[in-house]
């Protein structure tokens, strides 16, 4: 048993490296604001707000595990939301209510929406080989001028509140986004184990020429990669249009480099080849917990957040490669 977990904690350092961190932090907010911090509604705010940028940042990790990046996902998930809003207000009644059988209508519309803008994407970095972090950077200014223009740089708050209260809502305790989350991230994680699918990316992040000459149809599993990495966006976009209430162009603005610092903190390679959903899926929760408990503390502002995850990703990346080096050396003397 000590063996199994010795040969586990080297294959899977990243993971571990999560746990521990995870571990000193509950312990550290537990005695210094346990009573705030363990708390049922705390823990249901908790699985309620972090599935609009976890899903974003599944969408992030297929992309990065190939070797490219995917800097659309804000965009794309502002568009679709501010998208569904207008549609959700022009299918209201006269009272602004929605009849509740148009809600898993909008979920689909917004998938589609999601999948056509990430298989632009695709086209664009697959067929007119442009580097991922330019195509993607180009569709999200496009796609955040295009939600400008609809919204005329305000946000849209007048569509029915039946779809805010059903997504706001919670099943036996559980908040519906966490369910919405939960849902999409099995998804993610049948394609990435159970299909062939996770292999092939993988291999196209070690080296694009060997999956190329080995048979893999590469142009197509990019344009199937960033299509997926367009849904997750869509639909985190859906959960923000419901936790805001209202839909603008530019919500969400730091999640982007939320979602970068989420991944590679989870194990995946930035230069594309390795990468495992269950770090990612541990880091999206605890990069939750740790904004949560720094909210604890009300003499830290939170305009330094975004210091704080600029300053966690440069960290995140140089132990990363301390520790790839270090595995390396290990690999070479055995």
């Amino acid at each position: 048993m000590a063996e199994k977990i010795k040969r586990s904690m080297k294959q899977d350092v990243h993971i571990w490296r999560l746990v521990v961190i995870m571990l000193v932090w509950f312990v550290f907010i537990g005695i210094t604001k346990g009573s705030k911090f363990y708390s049922v509604v705390n823990f249901q705010t908790m699985f309620a707000q972090f599935p609009e940028f976890g899903l974003m940042s599944l969408g992030v990790m297929v992309c990065m595990i190939t070797g490219g990046i995917d800097l659309s996902t804000v965009g794309v998930a502002n568009v679709t939301s501010i998208t569904m809003a207008l549609l959700m207000r022009s299918l209201g009644n006269e009272n602004g209510e929605l009849a509740i059988i148009w809600i898993p209508v909008v979920f689909l519309l917004a998938i589609m929406m999601g999948g056509i803008a990430g298989a632009l994407n695709g086209v664009l970095v697959a067929k007119c080989k442009i580097p991922p972090i330019l195509a993607t950077l180009g569709t999200s200014e496009l796609l955040t001028g295009i939600g400008i223009v609809l919204t005329n740089g305000s946000a849209i708050s007048d569509f029915p509140k039946t779809y805010a209260f059903i997504v706001n809502n919670r099943v036996a305790g559980i908040p519906v986004q966490f369910l919405i989350f939960a849902v999409g991230a099995a998804a993610v994680w049948f394609l990435m184990k159970k299909t062939t699918y996770g292999k092939k990316i993988i291999l196209m992040g070690s080296s694009q020429n060997v999956a190329k000459y080995s048979g893999l149809k590469v142009d197509w599993i990019l344009v199937k990669t960033y299509l997926i990495s367009g849904i997750c966006s869509a639909l985190g976009g859906m959960i923000m249009l419901a936790n805001y209430n209202s839909a603008r162009a530019d919500y969400g603005s730091n999640y982007t480099l939320q979602c970068i610092m989420i991944v590679v903190l989870g194990g995946v390679n930035p230069n594309g080849g390795k990468g495992k959903i269950s770090g990612v899926l541990l880091a999206i929760f605890l990069v939750r917990a740790l904004e949560t408990g720094i909210n604890r503390f009300p003499q830290i502002s939170s305009y330094y957040i975004s210091l704080v995850w600029g300053a966690v990703l440069l960290l995140v990346m140089v132990m990363n490669y301390f520790t790839d080096h270090h595995i390396r050396l290990f690999a070479k003397k055995g």
